[in-house]
């Protein structure tokens, strides 16, 4: 089975990630991760998560993926156990200690490999897996040459990214952020200073950042190497990106499956995605070494666009009730896409708010209005503004 993975920042993305299409989630709690500056989860948000999930017959991982100094140490033993206690699917770690502390705890938790670990060969593969590594999640520097041979000789369960951002250094190898601002990138601070621009002595700027990570064009021949879970990075990320992302990859390997994946497809793929980001994005490692095409230099634009228009609330008798998220007026064509309904696009044609009265358009974010739509759409899913002609199945 091959595995989508989601990231979740919160409740509410974990909801709609496990809504739009996601297998498992990956998460952080308050203590021992990556991404401090996300909101991440109490211990009760952790356990209320899980069974959230797991009713829904999907997986959570938890994050434990900082590199440890001693004196992180503390309370690192009583979380395992209750990561244990309330049956998360497994933990995400880089340091070797949590292994020991498993282990002389014995605590039954499945272990996956971080990314930060930086694995990219064979051996090292089979090195942590003979110390009990269940999944390995490779480095995002991984090639296509370097993916078949570590599943050829190690068979491994393999986990790789296919969206996202990505870091100006190797994977869990960076201490930019140490030597700037003095935040510890590698146990959940770095302050991202490769997304800085810098001033030279002639008064030119340059930047370092890399473009993003986007691997629609390849998803098969991943599925054809052996690749068992495809990863989306993003824990900060809203919840109309995921549910965009998650849609949209969730297609694409639903097309592979049935063998109806096509090249007009995977354009309209590339577009709606590349939309929905606010960098540009490209394969990076996979097909090739990155050059200066997968890099920003000399300037970069990262507008968040304001394609999402409102969230359906409920849906009955060709009307739909929306919580507006931006701007939008009658006359305006727009398209409605959900978990498992066909995208629908339709002419904004009446506009009535909670007092029966009938706008000309929309520009408070969270107020409620009702609009009617051509078919009945499903609770949760989301209102867009038309930018590309909507996909039609053949």
């Amino acid at each position: 089975m091959i595995e989508l993975l989601s990231p979740a920042g919160d409740m509410e993305r974990l909801k709609f990630a496990l809504l739009y299409g996601a297998d498992a989630v990956y998460l952080g709690g308050r203590v021992f991760g990556l991404r401090a500056n996300a909101t991440n989860f109490s211990l009760e948000e952790l356990k209320e998560a899980t069974e959230y999930a797991h009713n829904l017959n999907k997986k959570v991982y938890v994050t434990v993926n900082i590199v440890f100094h001693n004196e992180d140490l503390e309370g690192l033993v009583d979380y395992l156990k209750f990561l244990s206690d309330i049956k998360v699917d497994a933990i995400i770690v880089s340091d070797p200690v949590v292994l020991n502390v498993l282990k002389e705890n014995d605590l039954d938790l499945e272990v996956h490999l971080s990314t930060q670990a930086s694995c990219l060969n064979s051996r090292a593969v089979k090195f942590y897996m003979d110390h009990g590594i269940k999944r390995i999640v490779l480095a995002r520097e991984a090639s296509k040459e370097d993916i078949i041979r570590i599943k050829k000789e190690t068979n491994a369960e393999l986990e790789c990214f296919i969206q996202g951002a990505m870091c100006t250094s190797f994977s869990g190898r960076c201490v930019l952020s140490n030597y700037a601002t003095n935040r510890d990138s590698n146990r959940g601070g770095c302050s991202q200073v490769c997304r800085w621009t810098f001033d030279t002595e002639d008064n030119r700027q340059f930047e370092m950042m890399p473009k993003d990570l986007n691997m629609v064009h390849y998803i098969k021949d991943m599925i054809d190497i052996g690749v068992n879970s495809f990863k989306i990075e993003g824990r900060m990320r809203s919840i109309y990106y995921i549910a965009t992302v998650l849609h949209t990859y969730r297609q694409i390997i639903s097309k592979i499956s049935t063998n109806s994946l096509t090249d007009e497809y995977i354009d309209y793929a590339l577009n709606i995605i590349n939309r929905v980001a606010n960098r540009e994005s490209t394969p990076q490692f996979f097909d090739k070494l990155p050059g200066v095409n997968e890099q920003y230099f000399n300037g970069r634009k990262e507008e968040s666009n304001q394609d999402f228009l409102g969230l359906v609330l409920n849906s009955e008798n060709n009307e739909i009730t929306l919580e507006v998220r931006n701007y939008f007026k009658k006359g305006d064509t727009v398209q409605i896409f959900g978990p498992t309904m066909d995208t629908i696009e339709f002419t904004i044609t009446d506009i009535i708010d909670e007092d029966g009265n009938r706008l000309d358009f929309c520009n408070h974010p969270k107020m409620i209005v009702k609009i009617k739509v051509p078919k009945i759409c499903e609770q949760f899913s989301m209102m867009r503004a038309k930018v590309f002609d909507k996909y039609d199945e053949i």
